[in-house]
């Protein structure tokens, strides 16, 4: 059986973030809360493909990096990158080395302006997979939340972004990515953060262009 200890600072929190300060504040400040931002969205869902595999934490100490190299994910200096840009970042130690990752956040960026053509916004496409309320048992537990990888909601959306062209957006990083921007509210059902992000949402004007 495993024994939540409280954080240091005495708040309720969900048991991932540990007593790690950059998590803790990752937890805190932003993830879950929604996000309409197509820059923002364009960033997370770059970066939960590089999770992939590896832990988030992993990725959140070399976000400052990421941004640095990818131009602060602007979609269309990104979609601008070439294979000689490839080729550098190879050697960057700053951020995951990975080919397929650095080509796939390049390639994603091309088919955001696709989708921003399309939708008139990167969030207005995105926001419409959000799932209807009652999707799912509320069980805000930890045990039943650590125990969901992906959804219906996050295997449709995976399922239209690959018959779009984008690259590592399978289910389970689609779900990550999901609960990162707000479009779930993971946060236990004991954590100081989960009334807050419902507030958010509540109050949120889905965006629709």
């Amino acid at each position: 059986m495993t024994v939540e200890v409280p954080p240091p600072d005495g708040l309720p929190r969900c048991p991932w973030p540990g007593d790690d300060a950059l998590y803790r504040h990752y937890h805190d400040h932003e993830w879950g809360r929604p996000v309409t931002s197509d820059t923002r969205l364009f960033e997370k869902i770059c970066l939960e493909g590089f999770q992939s595999g590896l832990s988030w934490i992993t990725i959140l100490r070399k976000r400052e990096r990421f941004r640095e190299v990818f131009h602060g994910f602007d979609i269309a200096k990104v979609a601008a990158m070439t294979e000689a840009d490839i080729e550098r970042l190879l050697l960057d130690p700053g951020i995951i080395r990975h080919r397929g990752k650095i080509a796939a956040t390049i390639n994603n960026a091309r088919r955001t302006l696709e989708v921003q053509k399309e939708f008139g916004s990167l969030a207005a496409y995105i926001w419409q997979f959000e799932p209807r309320p009652g999707h799912r048992a509320e069980d805000y537990s930890w045990s039943a939340l650590s125990a969901v990888a992906q959804t219906d909601a996050s295997r449709a959306l995976s399922k239209d972004l690959r018959k779009r062209g984008f690259n590592f957006v399978g289910p389970t990083t689609c779900y990550a990515f999901m609960q990162s921007m707000g479009m779930v509210n993971d946060h236990i059902e004991t954590c100081f953060c989960r009334p807050e992000v419902e507030a958010s949402r509540a109050a949120l004007q889905r965006p629709v262009k």
